[in-house]
């Protein structure tokens, strides 16, 4: 089973050329927002992992472009009802940055493997039209990895490395480890400045 592949290298290496791709097409914006689906806060606070599982997939993309501080951003879209999600919102921020002075944005959305009506209406329609409103003068839209080589290649392989000895499993886990995994994972969270 595949648990997940957040910080695979030849995940990250197919985003890290997504986007590289689009810049030379056309030309790199002041900054980068990774957007990821949001979830519930209080799933976070239950112990998911997937906000630190962002988290590191973004800084592992930005590391692979050589971004500094300030060039890249991570934010969380697609909240539904009155609860609240994980934040930062990507709406929000989009018009943040915009009413601050920045001028061009690049976004991709590295947790979906497809375009969808997610990334395909709501990031590339309503927050770019959000972004240019209130003041923004170009959005790019970095399109999700879909059926690129780069990577079907990288599923395959994880496919692969993931099926050796199937099934995969770990003799020594419990439940205990599991709760502490969980815990490790919420101080992990709170010390990227998620809210408490």
């Amino acid at each position: 089973m595949v648990m997940g592949y957040h910080d695979d290298p030849r995940y990250i290496a197919a985003l890290q050329q997504s986007v590289e791709a689009h810049w030379a097409r056309h030309a790199r914006a002041e900054r980068l927002l990774m957007s990821f689906q949001g979830i519930p806060r209080e799933s976070f606070l239950a112990g998911d992992p997937y906000h630190c599982q962002c988290h590191k997939t973004a800084r592992l993309l930005a590391e692979s472009l050589a971004l500094r501080d300030g060039q890249w951003s991570v934010a969380f879209q697609s909240r539904f009802g009155p609860r609240k999600w994980l934040e930062p919102y990507t709406d929000v921020t989009l018009k943040e940055w915009a009413r601050s002075g920045v001028k061009s944005v690049d976004v991709i959305c590295p947790g979906f493997a497809a375009d969808c009506l997610e990334t395909l209406e709501e990031i590339n329609i309503r927050y770019r039209e959000a972004f240019l409103a209130a003041g923004g003068e170009r959005f790019g839209y970095i399109p999700a990895l879909n059926d690129t080589p780069e990577h079907i290649t990288a599923l395959a392989r994880l496919v692969l490395r993931h099926t050796q000895g199937w099934p995969e499993t770990s003799p020594s886990w419990n439940a205990a480890s599991d709760a502490a995994t969980r815990r490790q994972t919420k101080e992990r969270a709170c010390i990227l400045g998620s809210p408490q």
